[in-house]
């Protein structure tokens, strides 16, 4: 029995919020279970410098976790004058992500930084923050077409990541705290709607787990993000 009583193949509740923040051009509050993740969506007329003359825009991330994300509060990381490791893993992975999904070619030379801010922890706030962020980010494009700033919103796909893992042996599908704590292996999936694989990240906390039971985890996350996918549609009136 996993801990929050769900069965293996089972999401926690997602909910998915829309325009949430009143001044970004893209913005979406999402829950999955107890973790929330607020996803805003910036547009800017210029690009890092590496990009100018090529005529291709830019999409980045930024991600942190409020003090009081969890049970004990955590100092600001600009109290401490630099981000941690983690934080600027999470982020790259963020970015990386989306980039993946949007044809630059098309933007022209503007940028979108998403800032994905933790609210809440609980597990699994990459996956919440990259899911979230697409669809802050396709607002922030609807938000450009309507200003006739681009002709076309410029995504080639559409993105989201779940975790999976191996908890007292059995294959289940977004881990919870209590289970990420506890799990013999866990691992984040960053899939797309056609089918693609953006990224894999896997961990054994134990012993090593087999290329049978990585791929019994890959079928959850198909599972799971399929259900996202439907769940970022009707979040945006797909």
């Amino acid at each position: 029995m996993r801990p929050s009583g769900r069965f293996p193949d089972q999401l926690r509740d997602v909910e998915l919020k829309p325009g949430f923040a009143r001044h970004a051009e893209g913005s979406c509050l999402i829950r999955m279970g107890v973790t929330e993740v607020l996803c805003t969506a910036s547009v800017e007329a210029r690009i890092p410098p590496f990009l100018r003359g090529t005529g291709k825009g830019w999409v980045t991330a930024e991600y942190g976790m409020l003090p009081r994300a969890t049970h004990t509060r955590g100092d600001r990381e600009a109290a401490r004058g630099k981000q941690s490791g983690r934080t600027q893993e999470i982020q790259r992975l963020i970015g990386r992500s989306l980039r993946a999904i949007t044809d630059r070619n098309a933007m022209g030379e503007m940028s979108i930084t998403v800032d994905c801010d933790v609210l809440t922890a609980d597990g699994g706030t990459r996956c919440a923050a990259i899911t979230g962020a697409y669809v802050a980010l396709y607002l922030a494009f609807k938000h450009c077409v309507a200003k006739n700033v681009l002709a076309k919103i410029p995504l080639i796909g559409q993105v989201a990541a779940v975790s999976c893992g191996l908890y007292k042996e059995t294959p289940v599908l977004d881990l919870d705290y209590a289970e990420d704590s506890d799990a013999q292996a866990d691992a984040n999936f960053v899939l797309t709607a056609a089918g693609g694989i953006v990224e894999v990240q896997g961990t054994a906390e134990q012993a090593p787990f087999s290329e049978a039971q990585l791929m019994a985890l890959l079928q959850l996350a198909k599972s799971g993000t399929s259900q996202l996918f439907g769940a970022q549609n009707a979040a945006l009136g797909l």
